[in-house]
């Protein structure tokens, strides 16, 4: 503080030693300047605060997974309701946008290598293409519409509304209440959901191809080729993709809620938390794209 009164003191003996003129000029250049500076300095503070807030949350997440204690009654009941509505809530939106998925991507593939006489490499391409690329960004979009806003708006309601600040005072956190089992859900139902939606869109289309004369093969020579053009990096990394974007959607979700401001209202906290979750989708694919 003693600091800050100093650096101003010293800036306005400086502005006093210039001329009349330019004293005045200083000022008004000042005065229009200040304004942006300020409104930059404010946004980049807060998006540095989430992502600062995601990543402390994100280690006490799985921090306090791990503790047996933190498991209560409570904490159950929550991760059981928040993983059924993850999963039946997405479970029909992942069958229809896998089976279009599978009808356009791998009747498409299989089509043109056979074509161009590359058939050999079906199975290749639609591991990179589909099963590593595409399935996590459509599985992680499915999650934050379906369920994803939905936790936001009903944790934001409850920040707005007092609730959480009510359950603060009577010593329940409402972390371990209601951020963690709702995590913990979003990560079990995007490893369930992306599985199943590489297993049905691989299977639209292999009948869709098989209709058409496009493979000969059957159904089980046909999953043996995609399996063994998987390298063991993909065993392990496609469903991480899948648990990663899961994590990432349910803890950003949750979070964006949490951290209301008090002029925050519905129509301003849904676009925020939406944008959020698009860039951690993306964030979460890009990095495992640059790393192997």
């Amino acid at each position: 503080m003693s600091e800050r009164v100093g650096s101003e003191r010293a800036g306005n003996d400086g502005a006093e030693a210039l001329p009349g003129p330019w004293r005045a000029r200083l000022a008004a250049l000042l005065g229009r300047v200040r304004p942006p500076l300020a409104a930059i300095g404010r946004l980049t503070r807060h998006q540095v605060r989430f992502a600062l807030v995601l990543v402390g949350a994100g280690w006490g997440v799985l921090r306090e997974t791990l503790r047996p204690y933190t498991w209560r009654r409570t904490v159950r009941q929550e991760f059981r309701l928040c993983l059924r509505q993850v999963v039946g809530g997405g479970f029909l939106s992942v069958l229809v946008t896998a089976t279009l998925a599978g009808l356009t991507v791998v009747s498409q593939a299989a089509y043109w290598l056979g074509f161009a006489g590359m058939a050999q490499m079906t199975g290749s391409i639609l591991v990179s293409v589909l099963v590593r690329e595409i399935a996590p960004v459509l599985v992680g979009v499915i999650l934050l519409g379906r369920s994803g806003m939905l936790s936001l708006t009903e944790i934001g309601m409850l920040t707005l509304g007092g609730q959480i600040r009510a359950m603060e005072a009577q010593g329940l956190d409402p972390f371990l209440l209601l951020v963690l089992p709702r995590t913990f859900a979003f990560t079990v139902g995007g490893f369930t959901l992306g599985i199943i939606f590489a297993t049905v869109s691989l299977l639209m289309g292999f009948i869709v191809t098989h209709t058409a004369g496009v493979i000969s093969t059957s159904v089980w020579t046909f999953f043996s080729n995609v399996l063994r053009a998987m390298s063991a990096w993909d065993f392990l990394i496609i469903p991480l993709k899948f648990v990663l974007v899961g994590y990432c959607i349910g803890l950003g979700s949750c979070l964006t809620g949490l951290l209301v401001d008090r002029d925050d209202t519905i129509a301003t906290l849904m676009p925020r938390g939406f944008a959020r979750g698009i860039l951690l989708v993306l964030g979460v694919n890009i990095v495992f794209s640059l790393g192997f």
